[in-house]
């Protein structure tokens, strides 16, 4: 009886918790997929500010990055961590280049699928195709301000790296305000993107590593 109870519990909560929220199923989801599509026909560019945050199951604080973001036409993609110590992130095309410190290193996105993907998923989400990616399951919702997008993975090897990976869209421009990547373990990091400025003008040396 007390099994059931706690069962019931958990649901009522589960329900309070989403209509607090205010996200819904999204009913016309291929009307999505039009607006998000054309959309990122429109963005060429975007250069942002971003804030991590990482939980670790270990540690009763939360692990905090800021940096700054880069994107531009075609699979050009920046992340530069400036607090609380510096590591860069370059992917340009299939190309991966790290930075730590004074360390370089480059990773092939062919040889290495964890890079692959989120090079993949990071791309999809400029050019509106993140709801065709046929290594997830996706799932989404919607409220005044933002889509939801819940993505599980459907294949061992990404399951093995990733539980769910949620996005949270701007419905005003279809740009990625947050991004939650649940690990398997009960660890999450979340990217939340501020201050974002669609269409600047960047110029190619940002995705050279120096």
């Amino acid at each position: 009886m007390c099994k059931w109870m706690m069962i019931c519990l958990i649901s009522l909560l589960s329900l309070q918790l989403q209509a607090q929220s205010g996200f819904k199923p999204v009913t016309d989801l291929q009307g999505v997929k039009r607006e998000f599509a054309k959309a990122a026909q429109q963005t060429q560019s975007i250069q942002c500010d971003f804030v991590q945050e990482k939980n670790l199951s270990m540690l009763s604080d939360k692990i905090v990055s800021k940096g700054k973001f880069w994107f531009k036409r075609d699979n050009k993609v920046r992340m530069e961590y400036q607090q609380p110590s510096y590591y860069l992130l370059v992917m340009n095309g299939k190309d991966i280049r790290i930075k730590d410190n004074q360390k370089e290193s480059k990773v092939s996105g062919k040889n290495n699928k964890l890079f692959e993907q989120i090079n993949k998923i990071t791309v999809d989400c400029v050019r509106g195709t993140v709801l065709d990616n046929a290594d997830f399951t996706t799932k989404a919702f919607e409220n005044a301000q933002h889509y939801r997008l819940e993505m599980v993975p459907v294949n061992k090897a990404m399951a093995g790296y990733f539980r769910m990976i949620t996005l949270l869209v701007d419905k005003k421009d279809f740009t990625v305000a947050s991004i939650t990547m649940a690990e398997p373990s009960g660890d999450d990091t979340n990217i939340s993107f501020l201050h974002k400025q669609v269409n600047a003008n960047i110029p190619d040396a940002v995705f050279m590593v120096k």
